[in-house]
């Protein structure tokens, strides 16, 4: 029907052969899928139930770009997700979601950034003083708290005091950890339901809730202004005039802590761990750091000159993209390059794919910072790791600073070794690191 048989079809049968395997790690799967069928295919998963992946570089900026009017995000993020963190920026769509962007983007403008930078460096430095030099050590943990801490003290200043911290991100962690469980595990589904797993989360995120209303009525309470994200949220206002209300506020909150900490920490991981693996760059980083704090340079402009380390930033999410799945629906029918799609098509695009597709890049598996040395522009339609068009992630730039600054700062203190063959993957919502052990010497 209309070109559709254009898309090769993968089996229901192959489907549930590898299942057990898909469980663990989908990535194989699909990576021969793609080489045996090419950068687009159908993969049957069920009775008249498909999804549609690809690797097509152009289909992904058509989809997220320029046709993105067409294309709205599936039910794993605007229903399934949304039960734990509300409708906020990443889980809404529509006219909702148009109202919330241009209410919050002012927030996340270089220019606010540049007030969070010094609660940024603090919030850095504390975690690093978890560091053991001369023994092995999993980095993930020490990223991971310390890219929640980095968006608590971004959001609330000093507001919120270490238990609620603490209990915040425990349960953020543990309902992603929830979500990931009904999503690999579908045929479990009423099992879930049943045993009451589900409602002991949800109970989970009542108890987020209330501790974030809490956190929101003392600084309304308050007669002092922070200058943090917090303070930015409770002042914007819509275009009548009116102030957001407390439950869109709260599920704002919820969606920072969610898509602010754990994609950072894990970016940080891989991006440590290729550093350990080519300490050729870490002299790099140290020497361009050293240079730079000879001069008189505001935290702004020094993360701004911080070339080098964006450059290895920028090539640690090409090879490991956090979000390494973006998944799409057409409201209407489409075409691309010959290829339909009829209405209410599942559009899964592996970003972990297209950033080391050999048609698009040279030497795909290999790390070299250096092709990113002139900012990468010329990249900008084959790597997405905050996504494109209208819904690029809105805290982009406040991602970067804050892994620069971990970068420099860690670098300025030790040289790091690894102490595995090779970097492990596991790949959840999420792509996350797996036994990312190392081993830290003092400069």
């Amino acid at each position: 029907m209309k070109d559709s048989a254009k898309i090769p079809e993968v089996s229901l049968l192959k489907f549930l052969k590898h299942s057990t395997n898909i469980l663990k790690n989908p990535l194989p799967f699909h990576h021969n899928n793609f080489k045996e069928k090419g950068d687009t295919f159908r993969l049957n998963i069920g009775f008249r139930k498909s999804v549609i992946f690809s690797r097509d570089a152009g289909l992904v900026e058509y989809v997220l770009q320029k046709n993105q009017k067409n294309f709205v995000k599936s039910e794993i993020q605007t229903k399934d997700l949304v039960k734990y963190v509300g409708k906020g920026l990443l889980t809404s769509e529509g006219e909702h979601w148009k109202k919330q962007r241009k209410l919050i983007q002012p927030a996340f403008h270089k220019k606010q950034l540049a007030n969070l930078l010094d609660s940024i460096k603090q919030a850095i430095l504390l975690e690093y003083e978890k560091i053991t030099v001369n023994k092995e050590l999993d980095i993930f943990p020490v990223f991971n708290d310390l890219a929640f801490q980095t968006v608590v003290k971004s959001l609330f200043s000093s507001a919120a005091n270490q238990n609620e911290i603490n209990r915040l991100q425990y349960i953020t962690e543990e309902t992603q950890k929830m979500l990931v469980k009904e999503l690999r595990q579908p045929y479990l589904g009423w099992w879930f339901k049943a045993s009451g797993k589900i409602d002991s989360y949800l109970k989970l995120t009542a108890e987020a809730r209330s501790i974030l209303s809490k956190i929101v009525q003392e600084r309304r309470n308050s007669k002092e202004g922070y200058d943090d994200l917090l303070d930015m949220l409770l002042d914007a206002k819509y275009d009548d005039g009116n102030y957001m209300d407390e439950e869109q506020l709260i599920d704002e909150i919820l969606i920072l802590f969610t898509a602010g900490h754990e994609t950072t920490s894990n970016a940080l991981s891989f991006t440590t761990q290729l550093l350990a693996f080519n300490p050729k760059w870490q002299e790099k980083i140290y020497e361009e750091i050293s240079a730079l704090k000879k001069q008189d340079l505001d935290l702004m402009s020094y993360v701004g000159k911080c070339e080098i380390i964006q450059q290895v930033i920028e090539e640690s999410m090409r090879l490991y993209p956090p979000a390494y799945f973006i998944d799409r629906v057409n409201l209407e029918e489409d075409k691309f390059e010959g290829k339909y799609f009829e209405p209410g098509s599942n559009l899964l695009f592996s970003l972990y794919e297209v950033h080391r597709h050999p048609d698009l890049w040279e030497h795909p598996d290999e790390f070299k910072p250096e092709r990113f040395a002139e900012g990468g522009r010329k990249y900008s339609s084959q790597y997405f790791p905050f996504g494109a068009g209208p819904r690029k992630c809105i805290g982009n730039n406040f991602a970067m600073f804050e892994m620069i600054i971990a970068i420099a700062e860690l670098i300025s203190r030790y040289k790091i070794e690894p102490k595995t063959s090779e970097i492990e993957i596991q790949p959840l919502i999420t792509l996350k690191p797996k036994n990312a052990f190392l081993k830290f010497l003092s400069r």
